[in-house]
């Protein structure tokens, strides 16, 4: 009775006074805000190519599913569930099963992310009856981002004389400066998953991922945590990118150094790339690819080179210095090949776990640019066009031969 007096007593004083009483708030009442990737949702070009993708569906129907939980496990399920389910659908509809769900063009990647954005904006913002902890609601949130990604559906049937190809590509980025943007290397990612191409030497599965744009997924180890447990069983591996206009580039040499540019949350970060042991990081990794049989063969339209320049600063200097014919002995790493951006780091990380599983010898691998892909020309505004299309499709069939090429000369 005493403490209803004195919380009265404090309740009248802050009406006389204007302070604000503090109150205790509940785990579900303290959800964080949106990230400033989800909060691009709210632009016309998102809302609209999900709803001419059909995709506008997938996030009511996970807040739903999730209104109906009503323990922490529950909630867990529902996640992992709706992120295998929208992995499932778009690689269905990439690759020309079930209904289209609408008119964008089946081979589009961005369905996934914005439909990703929308789930992962319902999961933080979400608000349950019962008592769910910060760290409960990142767990939800990492399975998620796992399961719609394909991180977590990586399987290759057993038996001899398959080979096995394993695949990485990524979102969308730079969103701000064109917020229609596709990546085809995560088109690629749906186009190719789960697919079987011949080879020379009989037929090759292609399993595949697609990671975020953002430093702090990959300084957690996202990379590693997915990678780790195939590539020891694996005959082949490419990390896949978008890189320069019109030509696609197989990165001879990835460097350790993070060069600040944004990334889809607006961080930047400038520092050497952050690994476990830090003390056995090489300032160097090499591809394993067989990139002079990729340059010459006969891929596509777009040619493709065997990219050896590098930045770096020379054992004893100071200043940063280009090396067109890769590093030099000693020197300290300012970009790769493939730059000093994630498609670098993410090259860098898994060419360096390959090596600390000791399988430099054995397993090919290393990353490819694919070329910008571009609208047609005078279109600013549209979310597609023929040419978009056309550009799209011609990359993912390129790389489709790309792959081929590699795994006949491995």
């Amino acid at each position: 009775m005493n403490s209803l007096r004195l919380r009265l007593g404090v309740l009248g004083l802050a009406l006389l006074t204007g302070f604000t009483v503090p109150t205790a708030a509940s785990p579900a009442e303290a959800a964080p805000s949106p990230t400033v990737e989800e909060q691009r949702l709210d632009r016309a070009v998102p809302r609209e190519i999900l709803r001419r993708s059909g995709f506008d569906t997938v996030a009511p129907r996970l807040a739903r599913a999730l209104d109906e939980a009503r323990s922490y496990a529950q909630a867990r399920r529902v996640v992992a569930h709706e992120g295998a389910q929208v992995w499932r659908r778009a690689v269905d509809r990439a690759q020309g099963r079930g209904p289209a769900g609408g008119d964008l063009s089946r081979d589009d990647d961005r369905p996934l992310y914005w439909a990703r954005l929308g789930m992962t904006r319902e999961v933080r913002a979400w608000k349950p009856e019962f008592d769910l902890t910060d760290g409960q609601r990142a767990a939800l949130l990492d399975e998620l981002e796992r399961t719609s990604r394909g991180q977590t559906a990586l399987r290759y049937p057993h038996g001899k004389g398959l080979k096995r190809i394993l695949v990485t590509g990524f979102d969308p980025f730079t969103l701000d400066r064109d917020i229609r943007i596709s990546n085809p290397s995560g088109a690629t990612a749906l186009a190719l998953d789960g697919t079987v191409i011949e080879t020379a030497d009989g037929p090759a599965r292609i399993e595949t991922a697609v990671f975020p744009v953002r430093w702090r997924d990959f300084t957690e180890g996202t990379v590693e945590r997915t990678l780790r447990p195939y590539l020891p069983k694996v005959d082949l591996f490419t990390t896949v990118s978008q890189g320069r206009v019109g030509r696609f580039d197989v990165e001879r040499t990835n460097g350790a150094w993070r060069g600040g540019f944004a990334d889809n949350d607006n961080i930047g970060r400038t520092e050497t790339v952050p690994v476990t042991d830090p003390a056995s990081q090489p300032q160097w990794t090499t591809t394993t690819l067989p990139y002079r049989a990729i340059v010459a063969a006969d891929t596509g339209r777009f040619p493709v080179y065997d990219n050896t320049g590098v930045t770096e600063i020379p054992a004893g200097g100071t200043e940063p210095v280009v090396r067109p014919q890769g590093p030099t002995p000693g020197s300290t790493a300012r970009a790769g090949g493939g730059g000093d951006y994630l498609s670098n780091e993410i090259a860098y990380r898994a060419t360096l776990l390959r090596d600390r599983l000791g399988l430099r010898d054995v397993l090919p691998g290393g990353h490819v640019h694919t070329p910008v892909l571009q609208f047609g020309a005078g279109n600013t505004t549209e979310v597609t066009d023929p040419e978009f299309v056309r550009n799209r499709l011609d990359i993912i069939a390129q790389v489709r031969t790309i792959l081929r090429v590699a795994a006949e000369e491995s």
